[in-house]
Formats: structure tokens, sequence, C-alpha cells
């Protein structure tokens, strides 16, 4: 079997910045409010039209320069998405038609928060088993066209961001490689954070009453999402740890989904790890779902935060619910 690695990672968010005190304007809410309950200081939000395929392309493009490959080596094209352009076909069609790639095949995949992580399960697998050898693995959220933007809304509104990552992951020829995934779910939680509508089980899937009723945006029991994330969150990093035969005092560093900054305070509380060894950024993107940990590697890749030869663990947990982890060295 061969080895996996990330190769190279990319980034691209919206130029249109959503602060705190802009949302303020739009509902009834603050800065304060908001900085104290999630650490968020300020969003990107697309302007309209733009779909998920096309807030990716330039992350895209940047993981594929960075890995030192051409456009035509890739050969297999993995989405990570909850907000696709279309109910079908998936976001990942329309990419490979913007990357100029026919014949690649195309796999989307929808486990919210836990995408990213999901798809690099995925192929990891599809590396160590030869049937690919470069694969272009993308979390990309639009989120901004679906929120309700005023005060009946903004437990939920405050808190997403449009942002895209992608990563190039390879066969590994040196000492950078994919260890181990962990994905784990429990659809009983599953309408603690939700859509409710479209609804497919009925005709028609949408109406005016759905929409006159709110069920078309997002709805969270954030108790209940919180309890369980502060929960997960630790086991499924020393899942990881223990797989590895590593200690938490050998991880480098440790990159979380970016969902609330205190459910990454309290995982490092219960993990008896120093913030600084916690990568954060919910501060300048909010939540961007599957696209939170892409983000979040390039980021500390620019901060100098992430260096080559180090071990690092990632974790998510979402809506599902599902949750996840990596253990990679970089």
């Amino acid at each position: 079997m061969f080895r996996s690695k990330i190769a190279g990672i990319g980034k691209h968010v919206p130029e249109n910045v959503v602060t705190n005190y802009d949302l303020e304007k739009m509902m009834d809410t603050s800065n304060e409010w908001i900085v104290e309950r999630t650490g968020i200081h300020e969003r990107h939000f697309v302007t309209q039209p733009c779909g998920a395929a096309e807030l990716a392309l330039p992350a895209c493009e940047k993981a594929i320069l960075r890995a030192g490959i051409e456009k035509k080596d890739i050969d297999f094209i993995i989405v990570a998405t909850t907000t696709p352009e279309h109910l079908f076909p998936g976001t990942s069609s329309f990419l490979q038609t913007l990357l100029d790639l026919p014949g690649v095949p195309t796999l989307d995949i929808r486990v919210q928060c836990s995408g990213f992580i999901y798809g690099l399960s995925i192929a990891d697998q599809f590396i160590k088993t030869g049937q690919y050898q470069n694969i272009l693995l993308v979390g990309v959220e639009v989120q901004s066209v679906g929120l309700n933007l005023n005060t009946e809304g903004r437990d939920i509104a405050v808190l997403f961001g449009d942002g895209a990552g992608a990563a190039i992951i390879t066969r590994s020829d040196d000492k950078s490689e994919i260890l181990s995934t962990h994905l784990y779910g429990d659809g009983r939680y599953a309408k603690d954070l939700w859509v409710d509508a479209p609804v497919g089980y009925q005709s028609p899937r949408i109406s005016k009453e759905m929409i006159d009723e709110g069920r078309i945006y997002p709805k969270m029991n954030g108790r209940q999402v919180f309890k369980h994330a502060i929960t997960k969150f630790p086991k499924v990093v020393m899942t990881a740890l223990k797989a590895n035969n590593w200690t938490i005092e050998d991880v480098d560093l440790v990159v979380p989904h970016q969902a609330n900054m205190r459910i990454t305070e309290s995982v490092a509380k219960r993990l008896g790890l120093p913030l600084e060894k916690v990568f954060s950024n919910i501060h300048k993107y909010g939540n961007t779902t599957a696209a939170s940990i892409p983000l979040a590697l390039d980021d500390a890749c620019a901060e100098q935060k992430l260096k080559k030869g180090d071990k690092v663990v990632l974790a998510t947990f979402g809506s599902g619910f599902t949750w996840s982890s990596a253990a990679i060295i970089w």
C-alpha cells in the first residue's frame, strides 16, 4: 500500500467583510454580545451571484500550485459542502467544469462541519490503495444567502460565514503522512441542528407556507450542540492519539472545526492543552462549516504555527450529529 499526505493547501474568501457592527444595523444584537458568546468579530459574505464552485475555484488553484502538480494531474475531485448551488447535480460537477477537467470523477459529500475530514478519509483510502494519485479535496460554503438576517434569525445568523479551502492529497514520498482518520455519527440528534425545508418526502418540496414559517432557515438547539461538542471533541482527539501511540504532549498543534470560541477554549482545557497549541481563526471568518478546517490549516501555515514535520490532530463536530478526527504528520 502507498502512503498519503496533504501536498498543498489553499484558501479563498469573498472580499466583502461583514463585521459585528454591520450586523447591529440588521438585527437586535451587539458586537459585545457576539464576541462574548462566540469569539467572532467578522465574517465574509459573497456578493451575489456566486455559487460554491465559483467560490472554491481560487482556493483550488492555490492548492494545485503549492502541491507542485499540474491541473491535468488531478484524477479525482471531492467536494464537501452544506450549500450546493442546486439540489442536483453536485457542486463537484460544476467545479470540474470550471477547472476544465472533463472525464475526472467527482464526488459530493454532505456531513456539514465534519465534511473536510470525512473527505480526507475517503481520499486517504483511495491514495493508499493506488486507485488515484492526486486528489483535489475541497470544503466550501456559501452560507450567507441562506441566513435569516434579522432579529428573528440572529442566533444562527451571527455565527456563519462564507469561504473555501482546498487540499491536494497525493502519495507521500517523504515523512509527511495522513496517519489515521476516525469518523462517527449519531442521527438521533439530527433535528438539533438542521434545515427543515425543502422537504423531500412531500409534494411540493417547497411552498410559500414553508417560507413564511421560516422553515427554510437553519435552526439549532444551542445547549444540546454545546454539550455534545465539548464532550465529543476531546474524545475524538484522544482516539487519534491512541491510534498512533501519541501523548497529548507529542502534539504540536490541534486544529478544531471553528464553531465557537467558547467550545475551543473548553476543549483545550479538557485536553490539558495551552490555547497556543489549539489553532483558532474564528474571529476572522465565523463558522464556515466544511471550509473551516482547510481555512484554518492555510492560516496556520501563513502564521508559521504549522511547519514541516509537525504532529497535527484535526477534529470536528457538527450537524448530524457527526464528529471526526485525523492524525497527520505535516
